[in-house]
């Protein structure tokens, strides 16, 4: 893991796609801004881990799905 020490509107770049701004430093909370392609997706990690554990719910869920034989007829 890589450790910088920023100031406010001081920036940091990565890979030149990414940039990563101090907008606001009030106590021991840090505001940041992040500018990256749409192709990118962000999340804080409370929200990736969230959707992380949907999608193995989803994949553990047994749906079962009509087969072709029932839809003959309709």
């Amino acid at each position: 893991m890589l450790i910088l020490s920023r100031k406010k509107d001081e920036i940091i770049i990565i890979d030149d796609k990414i940039e990563i701004s101090v907008v606001d430093i009030k106590g021991d909370q840090v505001k940041l801004g992040i500018k990256a392609p749409d192709s990118i997706k962000i999340y804080r990690q409370e929200v990736y881990n969230a959707i992380q554990e949907e999608n193995k719910a989803a994949m553990m869920s047994s749906i079962e799905l009509p087969s072709l034989e029932d839809w003959k007829g309709k």
